[in-house]
């Protein structure tokens, strides 16, 4: 070997020691000094999140709460007189909760499953079939959106007084299977997909329906996720509706069933904070757990 390669050894893995010592320095992260303003940022969220999350902890620690501690002055913020698990029995011994509970259950998985249907229906047609007035359609559907929902109650009630439908779980649902949101979301996720899909599926010899069933939905996961969590908890927090077309506590839902839990005579706060406990354990889950989906959901027809 000749002095030349010899000493162009040395030179080359002190150079490769070299670069791989740069891409280390480069991937270790860099900390960033902490100012004043990184300070206050942290403070003001600190104390937002405090102020956000200060109502949803007191409701679960006063659900457990006895009369001594709940109406202490000033505030008692622990149960010191120790954990009652008595008022979620009461609640469920004042009033049939448990029904009313499955009731706003079945209610919210049905009016989400059928806007869920009823969105990629409308969606699919406005972007991949050739319907004439495909604009106006939209328009229209987007026009719903902009009414009351105050506007259309009394249509909606007669409707469901003339077909018999009152105090029954149809009329709880039917009036909300579809929604302009739902297919405006969808239709915006279905044109960012390219229309080739659609040509490559009709030369396997795929139809409408299993192109939209094996093509678009798997990759419209995210967007259906986002819209299904919205649906159920619009769904789950309706309360003036269902209290117009039910008459019975049996078909009510669990949002009467908490103001029914209130007595002018004997008030026991630890009876409705139970109750309001019961009743934002499925949101609360839906929110925790389906955040990721809900922010990519949103955005997923931002970028083409």
């Amino acid at each position: 070997m000749s002095r030349t390669a010899t000493a162009a050894a040395p030179r080359g893995r002190k150079a490769q020691q070299g670069r791989s010592g740069s891409s280390a320095a480069l991937r270790k992260p860099q900390r960033r000094p902490l100012t004043l303003g990184r300070v206050l940022t942290y403070a003001a969220l600190t104390l937002g999140a405090v102020v956000v999350l200060f109502p949803v902890y007191f409701g679960f620690i006063g659900s457990f709460m006895g009369p001594a501690d709940i109406n202490a002055y000033p505030a008692s913020l622990w149960p010191f007189n120790g954990f009652r698990a008595e008022n979620f029995a009461g609640a469920l011994d004042s009033i049939p909760l448990a029904r009313q509970y499955l009731n706003s259950v079945v209610m919210a998985g049905l009016i989400t499953l059928g806007q869920l249907v009823t969105s990629l229906m409308a969606a699919y047609a406005l972007v991949f079939l050739k319907v004439r007035g495909k604009a106006f359609w939209f328009a229209l559907f987007l026009c719903s959106m902009m009414v009351p929902a105050e506007a259309i109650i009394i249509p909606n009630y007669l409707t469901m007084s003339s077909a018999g439908l009152i105090n029954t779980i149809p009329a709880l649902v039917l009036p909300f299977l579809a929604h302009g949101f739902g297919i405006f979301l969808l239709r915006q996720a279905f044109m960012s997909f390219p229309l080739e899909l659609w040509e490559a599926a009709k030369i396997d010899g795929a139809g409408h329906l299993r192109f939209l069933l094996s093509v678009l939905v798997p990759l419209s996961k995210p967007t259906l996720a986002a819209l299904g969590i919205w649906s159920f908890l619009s769904a789950w927090n309706m309360y003036f509706w269902p209290l117009l077309v039910t008459q019975t506590p049996q078909m009510q839902t669990i949002q009467i069933g908490i103001t029914q839990l209130r007595s002018a005579d004997n008030f026991n706060a630890g009876l409705v904070l139970a109750g309001t406990v019961l009743a934002i354990i499925p949101t609360l889950l839906l929110v925790i757990f389906g955040q990721r989906f809900i922010v990519r959901g949103l955005t997923a027809g931002s970028i083409k």
